[in-house]
This record gives structure tokens, sequence and C-alpha cells, in this order.
């Protein structure tokens, strides 16, 4: 056998064994509509179906903008890495803002009344632990901007979840008391320049996780401001928010190495 022929022998089995890895896996991802006090929602759910279960499940908490594209693809990279992703829907089904305007009223309201908020992502927890793939006892939430917030609420409401990760999401610290209600690990991913969480803000959320001796991690990315992980932020930082592809990869591996602690998994 030449050189050449061995070279093309070498190339047809990988080609071959990389189809047939590609063919053994087959990612679901559909909506999952639920009910919550009358009324209807639907959020997403993705999962690989070649992959035996119980597997680590992930809850996604949306953006201000509602359960988006953005969302779906969340979801969809974790399935594809052996998580089962759910999003939850905290507006409502049929509930999706046109502009920036309707996301900030949407996403005020629930800030304001952080009750609402946190039902809304205890019955999320809820939809996501009564999925058959899903190992219960292995459950991470992890949420951008608005549903950073919204990841943190759940913890402070005193959720059980072993991990919970916000990218860019509000560092303030309403209730401090509530600190002592958290079970699970803390990861907040926030950029070094984000003018849209105050200093105030970030130094009481530290001294949050502190006095109730939560077991916590904050990472802070220079150079980087809100929405850093977010492509339709665009790449001006003077805006306030924009999209910083270094800071989005780190900051993705650093939740991959947190799952692994908190929940096993490889990193």
């Amino acid at each position: 056998m030449t050189i050449k022929d061995l070279s093309l022998l070498i190339a047809s089995v990988a080609f071959v064994t990389g189809f047939h890895d590609i063919a053994q896996s087959a990612i679901v991802s559909r909506s999952i509509e639920y009910n919550m006090v009358g009324k209807k929602f639907e959020g997403l759910i993705a999962y690989d179906d070649q992959l035996k279960g119980p597997l680590p499940g992930v809850l996604v908490a949306h953006n201000w903008m509602g359960v988006t594209n953005q969302t779906k693809e969340v979801v969809e990279r974790l399935a594809q890495e052996g998580f089962v992703a759910v999003a939850v829907d905290i507006y409502g089904k049929d509930v999706r803002p046109k502009n920036a305007e309707e996301a900030s009223a949407l996403a005020g309201g629930f800030k304001k009344d952080r009750t609402s908020l946190r039902n809304r992502m205890q019955r999320g927890l809820k939809l996501i632990k009564e999925q058959p793939q899903v190992d219960k006892n292995r459950i991470a939430v992890i949420g951008y901007c608005f549903g950073g917030t919204a990841a943190i609420e759940l913890a402070r409401a005193g959720a059980d979840a072993k991990a919970f990760v916000s990218f860019h999401g509000g560092l303030d610290s309403p209730k401090p008391a509530d600190g002592a209600r958290i079970k699970g690990r803390i990861l907040a991913l926030h950029g070094a320049d984000d003018p849209f969480v105050a200093a105030a803000d970030l130094a009481a959320f530290e001294d949050e996780m502190r006095k109730n001796k939560v077991d916590w991690q904050l990472i802070q990315y220079g150079g980087a401001v809100h929405s850093f992980t977010e492509k339709e932020a665009g790449n001006d930082n003077s805006k306030g928010a924009a999209y910083n592809e270094q800071a989005a990869k780190r900051s993705w591996i650093a939740m991959r190495s947190f799952f692994a602690e908190t929940l096993g998994t490889k990193p």
C-alpha cells in the first residue's frame, strides 16, 4: 500500500466515524406549554434522545425580550453538550416584547415584584423536574440579563437546585436576609465595565453572599459591558450593552467548570 492509499484509507475511516457520531446524536428541540394560576406559558425544551437518562438538567431564564431565538440557541447548545435544557417562560404565552421599551416595562414590573418573579421561576423548576429524562438531583439554573436576576431570585427563594448562574444579570440585593435561604452554589459572570450594575449593588450582592455564608463566585471580565454574550447587542461598548466574544467564550467555559463541580459533569 502506498502512502497515498494509506492517507485515503485514514480519511475514509475518519469520515465514516464522524458520520456515525453525528448519526448517533439526535437533538430534540420543541416548545413546551404549561399552566400557572390560570395562565398559559410556552417555554422550550431540548435534549439528545440518543443519550441514556437520567441526564443533568439546566433551567434557562430568558433575557428581557422573552423566549426568543437566542433562548433557543442556548437550550440547543446545552442539549448538544449532554444536558436536558428547559427554557422557562416568565412573561406568559404570546407575551413577547416588540422593542426595548416594551421589554423594559415587562422586566421592570417583575423586578419590582420579586415574589411574582420567584413564583414564575419556581414553576419553571417544577416543569424541568417533571421531565422523565431529567435527574432531579442534578439540576442547575442559568439566566441572561433579566434572566440572571431571575436565576438568583430563585436561589433566594430556597429552590432545590445544585447551581445558579447569572450571565450579566442584575446583582442588587433588595432583601439581603433572603440569602440565608440559598441552598445551591452561586456563580455570577459579570462585565467589569457594565454601567447598568451600580458599584453599590455589586457591593451589596457580595455582602449578602458573605453574611449568609453562601458558596459563591463572582467573575468579572475586563473590557466587557452588559449583554456580553449576546451578538444582537452589537459591538459598541459606549452604548453600555455590547457583545464581547472573548468574555462570551470564557463565561461559558466557567459555567461548564462550575457544572463539573456541582453536577458531576464533564467540564
